[in-house]
Parts: structure tokens; C-alpha cells; sequence
């Protein structure tokens, strides 16, 4: 089976790339991340996934947009739903590349984290998967979340504090300074 795993970091991507593969499930890694932002935040994490790529022979497909007025526009008309609008635009965007690409499935390096809402991300995953008439792969990566944090810092890879999108920086920034707005 071939699966386009769609990578958010390589710190996430580093279990299910293994997980996927001793399955025995052929996998090319997928960069599509318009929510990342500032610009400095997107080159330091598209660079440590093509060195992650690179060093475990990983086929690495880039749809390198830097987008902030295409994510912007697609979340600021709901903020306090933003996160299933950033789901939709990089789950529908791998569905659509895996169909165009002959991949049996897709899945995503998101859902290996404990601060992501898997069942939102799984429900956008499925309509993703129906409207391009390709499988979602679902897996639940959470259990090698700790590992995978392990293997970033043992291979030296960046390591962001934010899912990275602008508002999750502005979280953390007013959750450290316990700031109220």
C-alpha cells in the first residue's frame, strides 16, 4: 500500500514515518503548511523535514506556499473555529494530491499529537477522503509522541513551542507572560 502522509514537522513526523513503514506500508512524505508563520518559523521547519526526508530516505512531495493571506483568509472569519478550518485546507490538499498521485491513502503527522483534536482532525480526514475518492489512513500516533520528541532532540532537528499558526504563538506568548486579554 502507498500512503501520502502529510508532515507538519518533522518532530511529529519521525514515529509514523517508522510505524507506517513496519507495517509494511509505502510511505512519501507530503509539505503543505500554509498556517506556519512567521516566515522564519516556516523555513526552520520545512528544512528540518528535508533533512529528516533526506536522512531516512523518506520521497518528499512539497507544495511550498508560504501562504499567510490565503490561511488568513480562510480562518478569520471564525477564530474560535479556526483549527478545523487549518485541518481542512492541509487534509483536503493531501487528498487531493494522494488522488492525483495514485496513493491508495493519506493520513497526517498531526495526529501523533496530544494537543491536536483528533476526532475534528479524523471527521475532516473522512470528507477529505470522500470528495477525492482516495482512503483516509487513520492511525492513532499519540503513544510514540514522547519517542518522537526523543528522536527530534537526539537528531539535533528544530523544535518549535506552537502548532504555528499565528494565534497559537499569541497563546503561548499571553499562557507564558499569564497575560488575560
Amino acid at each position: 500500500m502507498k500512503t501520502l502522509l502529510h508532515i507538519c514537522c518533522a518532530p511529529c513526523a519521525n514515529q509514523p514515518v517508522r510505524v507506517l513503514r513496519e507495517e509494511g506500508i509505502e510511505v512519501t512524505g507530503f509539505w503543505y503548511n500554509p498556517n506556519i508563520h512567521p516566515f522564519t518559523e516556516y523555513r526552520a521547519r520545512r528544512n528540518t523535514v528535508r533533512a529528516f526526508a533526506q536522512d531516512v530516505g523518506l520521497p518528499l512531495i512539497e507544495r511550498n506556499d508560504y501562504g499567510l493571506r490565503p490561511f488568513l483568509r480562510e480562518v478569520i472569519g471564525d477564530l474560535d473555529h479556526r483549527c478545523a478550518r487549518c485541518y481542512a485546507l492541509r487534509l483536503f490538499d493531501t487528498a487531493r494530491q494522494a488522488a492525483e498521485g495514485g496513493f491508495d491513502s493519506f493520513t497526517s503527522s498531526l495526529f501523533i499529537s496530544p494537543y491536536q483534536n483528533q476526532e475534528l482532525m479524523a471527521q475532516v480526514a473522512q470528507q477529505a477522503a470522500a470528495e477525492y475518492g482516495v482512503a483516509f489512513l487513520y492511525r492513532d500516533f499519540r503513544p510514540w509522541f514522547r519517542a518522537g520528541q526523543d528522536y527530534a532532540r537526539d537528531h539535533g532537528f528544530y523544535m518549535q513551542k506552537y502548532c504555528g499558526c499565528v494565534f497559537s504563538e499569541e497563546e503561548r506568548y499571553l499562557k507564558k507572560n499569564k497575560i488575560v486579554p
